[in-house]
């Protein structure tokens, strides 16, 4: 009796054995998987929410209100024949390629143009934020898009059984609404961020390609001006939101000063 149970219980352990196996692959690649996918996600959304934050947050470039006063042109001592200009609506003396925005009451130097998705003018300090809020958030748009055409073709492959926590038809209509979201995205950020960076390699602001304004300045094209938004040669940091933020909270001070930004 022993015996015989003995063998029954290893025929049966070599039986269940390769199916065994298969389930405990496929549960450690299903873990790769989304701990891959979840680590990818995750990091480019903290890069496009980080970016957004320095765009809405950083100054864009804004000339000091009501600056046009004699004082202020007498200290510029300017030469002989030499004009500068004032804008009427904000009384402040008009730098070259700044602009007035009627939305923040105040000229931008090389106002590219107004953003509601910051509630900020991108000009000539947070450009390079904007550009690569534009770039992360397409990137995820991709992401999505790859990872629900993925899960969808695996759905087929298996006739629906077991690859998702709903039933057949409301699966599909999720995926079909989360690549239809991503695909929107996708589409509108690529083309800002192509357009950011057509305006940025030949030295032309939005504003002036519109008002096809002649350009009077010395124009700085293609990787000269992609330097001058970005700063210095090309590198990782291009890439880094981080890159320049200096963020010191001073503890004997806190009570009296809270916390230093520099950006």
């Amino acid at each position: 009796m022993w015996s015989s149970t003995s063998r029954c219980s290893a025929q049966e352990r070599k039986r269940w054995w390769p199916a065994a196996s298969g389930l405990s692959r496929t549960a450690a690649g299903c873990f790769w998987y989304t701990l891959i996918n979840g680590v990818v996600f995750n990091f480019l959304a903290v890069l496009a929410l980080t970016s957004h934050l320095r765009t809405m947050l950083t100054d864009p470039g804004a000339v000091p209100k009501g600056n046009a006063t004699k004082e202020y042109m007498e200290s510029l001592q300017l030469k002989p024949g030499e004009v500068i200009y004032k804008c009427p609506k904000c009384c402040s003396i008009k730098p070259e390629r700044a602009h007035h925005c009627s939305i923040c009451k105040r000229c931008i130097r090389k106002m590219d143009h107004h953003c509601p998705w910051v509630n900020n003018c991108v000009g000539e300090n947070n450009q390079r934020f904007f550009v690569l809020f534009t770039m992360y958030i397409a990137s995820i748009s991709l992401h999505a898009l790859c990872l629900s055409g993925f899960h969808f073709f695996t759905c087929v492959r298996v006739q629906w059984s077991e690859c998702s926590d709903f039933s057949p038809p409301v699966a599909v209509l999720l995926l079909i609404f989360l690549c239809l979201e991503a695909l929107l995205f996708l589409t509108f950020t690529a083309v800002m961020f192509g357009t950011q960076i057509h305006s940025i390699c030949n030295d032309e602001t939005e504003i002036e390609r519109l008002k096809n304004e002649k350009p009077t300045w010395e124009r700085r094209v293609r990787w000269e001006g992609m330097k001058a938004v970005f700063g210095g040669p090309p590198s990782l940091l291009w890439f880094n939101p981080f890159a320049g933020l200096r963020l010191r909270v001073l503890m004997g001070r806190a009570r009296k000063s809270g916390a230093e930004f520099s950006v």
